[in-house]
């Protein structure tokens, strides 16, 4: 009971369900399978969810960073802003990593959780190519959706096509392996859809990882779930789309010459990380910043309009917001995923006690992770649950493949 609560509210915070059909809405769907996750985990008297798994360096950078935030919020250009991010939102978020990582007893459930992560993501893509209608002018690609923006949605279809491959080759029936096919292309489509340049090169950087580091998978296999995406995406894309695509590294775009462009926005980013190195301008308060800080923002006193610019990419975002030590803790969680997974991927006792399909479960996680990372340096996602859930899967991982080892190593002791 206490994992379906947690899949109902990885379904919730990540796939948006209970946004995605309005009758939902009314039962907080959210809120109740967070509070009922919480209060099993804590009844729980299995050993295996005891809370002493959890002090793993993942977790501890992570309440590190979290303590930094609390002290980042008093300082801050707006504190209000900071307060409700702080205690609205993210304080959930590092409970449910806890609840996330302590309930899982087994790569079984890691496995069924990455399963309930993919079904998110193809049912909000299900939805959003069901509901919004591409057309001509700019109108060719989604716009605001569900929570998501279209360049949201488009990381967070990357982060799923890892786990859809995992499911195609790695599914223990055949009704698995279809799903599996026809989720990945379903999220293909609903990324092709969006038109996001930087969830662009991040499907590359996934590919490029998939083809050449996803040993669990034979060549063959890799090549053909490649081109089946390659081929989803081939058959769904516009000429529109190319274009845009084209634009990348185009020098005459907007993010290379305007001032509310990315690069521009990056620049100033740097300009108040330095300006306040240690505690930054506050949580959730870039787009704060950039309305009082920034070069331009005394034009607002003569009556003209600046805009509030996002940061477009969450290390400098973060970086901003929390100064230079928050920026490293940042840094320092995600790494210690990334290490999490490489422990867990060179488990040789647990490797031998789950087969294969533990190694590909290691590197479809990594490939994920890889794309939020890749997605991120384009978009403000710093706070996101996409992360944070991506995070309590990889680190679950390494905790389960940590015990897998535990009896094999006593039966030798014992026969010793």
């Amino acid at each position: 009971m206490l994992l379906v609560c947690v899949a109902g509210y990885m379904l919730m915070a990540v796939g948006r369900i209970h946004q995605l059909f309005e009758v939902l809405e009314s039962f907080r769907p959210a809120l109740l399978t967070g509070v009922l996750a919480i209060v099993m985990y804590l009844l729980d008297r299995h050993e295996e969810r005891r809370s002493g798994h959890l002090l793993v360096p993942t977790t501890k950078w992570l309440i590190a960073f979290l303590i930094w935030m609390v002290l980042s919020v008093p300082g801050a250009i707006a504190p209000g802003n900071s307060f409700d991010l702080l205690f609205g939102t993210f304080i959930k978020t590092v409970l449910m990593y806890l609840v996330l990582v302590g309930t899982v007893r087994g790569i079984r459930d890691v496995e069924r959780l990455a399963a309930v992560y993919l079904i998110a993501a193809t049912v909000y893509a299900s939805v959003v190519i069901s509901r919004f209608q591409l057309g001509d002018g700019n109108a060719w690609r989604l716009s605001r959706l569900y929570y998501y923006d279209a360049n949201d949605f488009a990381t967070f279809a990357v982060t799923a096509m890892p786990l859809g491959l995992y499911f195609l080759c790695a599914g223990r029936r055949t009704l698995a392996r279809v799903l599996a096919a026809v989720g990945l292309a379903v999220v293909t489509v609903a990324f092709v859809h969006a038109g996001s340049r930087g969830g662009f090169i991040a499907l590359v950087a996934v590919a490029g990882f998939v083809v050449s580091r996803y040993t669990g998978i034979a060549l063959r296999w890799r090549l053909c779930a490649t081109a089946l995406v390659a081929l989803v995406l081939l058959a769904s894309a516009s000429d529109r789309y190319w274009e845009q695509m084209r634009t990348i590294l185009g020098e005459r775009d907007y993010n290379f010459t305007e001032e509310s462009g990315r690069i521009e926005v990056w620049r100033r980013g740097v300009g108040y990380m330095l300006q306040s190195p240690i505690l930054g301008v506050g949580p959730d308060n870039f787009q704060t910043a950039e309305g009082r800080l920034s070069p331009f923002a005394n034009r607002q006193q003569l009556g003209i309009g600046v805009r509030w610019n996002a940061a477009h990419n969450s290390f400098i975002q973060i970086g901003a917001e929390l100064g230079i030590p928050g920026l490293v803790l940042f840094v320092a969680v995600i790494a210690s995923a990334f290490g999490a997974l490489s422990r867990s991927g060179g488990n040789e006792g647990a490797l031998a006690g789950a087969g294969q399909s533990h190694r590909q479960l290691t590197q479809a996680l990594t490939a994920s992770l890889l794309g939020f990372v890749i997605g991120s340096l384009f978009l403000s996602l710093a706070y996101s649950e996409v992360l944070y859930m991506l995070i309590a899967l990889a680190v679950g991982l390494e905790k389960v493949t940590g015990n897998a080892v535990a009896p094999s190593t006593a039966t030798n002791g014992r026969q010793k």
